[in-house]
């Protein structure tokens, strides 16, 4: 018996070769990195105002609007050669499209690292006013309060749902 399983090729990208192929594929990939927009500009207004519940429900959308921008970009990058000789402008669309949208996906990415920095400053608050309660206030003969034991360090348990 193989041990190792079949690996399957992987499938051809479909690419454009005709004027109304490149046109439907310019306008999936757009209308694909809107809807993503403007789920993304939703998730940040929401973590900014700190309403982290509301903003995790976008998550099954964005996953499956980032599935298909990934497809819809791989389908590009398969027909490029095709669309930089018949159609440059549509390209040149797509690529300032594609700027905004990386530059609005840098300001999302922003607040989800602040939010998460922040978050996390009062996880490791909380646990080290946790760990001060727990430990014994003595002193040494230096007149030097004692260093807590990492022994003695208490877990600390965290419920993730909101």
């Amino acid at each position: 018996m193989n041990q190792h399983p079949q690996r399957q090729a992987p499938a051809q990208i479909p690419t454009a070769t005709t004027a109304a192929e490149a046109r439907k594929l310019a306008e999936t990939l757009m209308d694909v990195m809107s809807a993503l927009l403007g789920v993304i500009e939703r998730e940040t207004e929401l973590v900014r105002a700190g309403k982290l519940r509301e903003a995790m429900a976008f998550e099954p959308q964005k996953t499956d609007l980032s599935r298909r921008y990934v497809n819809a970009v791989a389908q590009l990058k398969a027909s490029q050669k095709y669309l930089a000789q018949t159609a440059p402008e549509l390209l040149t669309t797509l690529h300032r499209h594609h700027d905004v949208f990386r530059a609005m996906l840098q300001i999302n990415l922003t607040v989800l690292a602040t939010a998460h920095a922040v978050s996390e400053g009062i996880i490791r608050g909380v646990n080290v006013e946790m760990q001060k309660k727990s430990k014994p206030q003595t002193y040494t003969a230096a007149g030097q309060q004692t260093a807590p034991s990492p022994r003695r360090a208490a877990p600390m348990s965290l419920n993730r749902s909101l």
